[in-house]
Formats: structure tokens, sequence, C-alpha cells
């Protein structure tokens, strides 16, 4: 299953693509695809990580010791 995504991008990356696209004989869909593949796990990982961070620092945010998970967990 697949949806349309609409963004706005830098004309010079665009054209990469359609470039890159053209010369591999494979759709700009394709490329844009797998970037996202590739890098949207890592981007979540930042910017969610940050969230997290500023939630403990500010006390909303619990944390619990490894030793004391391990321990409840009977590992």
């Amino acid at each position: 299953m697949t949806a349309t995504a609409t963004f706005r991008t830098k004309a010079e990356l665009k054209n990469r693509i359609d470039f890159l696209a053209k010369e591999t004989h494979r759709s700009a869909s394709f490329y844009y695809n797998l970037l996202l593949e590739d890098y949207l796990d890592d981007l979540e990982d930042i910017y969610l990580s940050e969230q997290v961070l500023t939630e403990i620092r500010s006390g909303r945010q619990k944390t619990h010791a490894a030793d004391e998970v391990f321990a409840e967990a009977g590992l």
C-alpha cells in the first residue's frame, strides 16, 4: 500500500534525484523512499531521544537503575 507525500526541497536536491533516476532507469519515488527508509529511524532516534531527555531533566519522566530493572526481571 502506498500513499502520496508532497514536500518542498531545494532545486539542486531534486535535480540530483531526477538525474540519478534517469541514469539508473528507476523512478524518483524509488530514491525518495529509499532515503526515507534509510534515515527515518535515525531521525526518530535523534529527535525523540532529545524530547525524552528534556522530560527526564524536568522531572516529568522517571528513570530506573539498570541493576534494579535486571533484578526485577530475574536476570
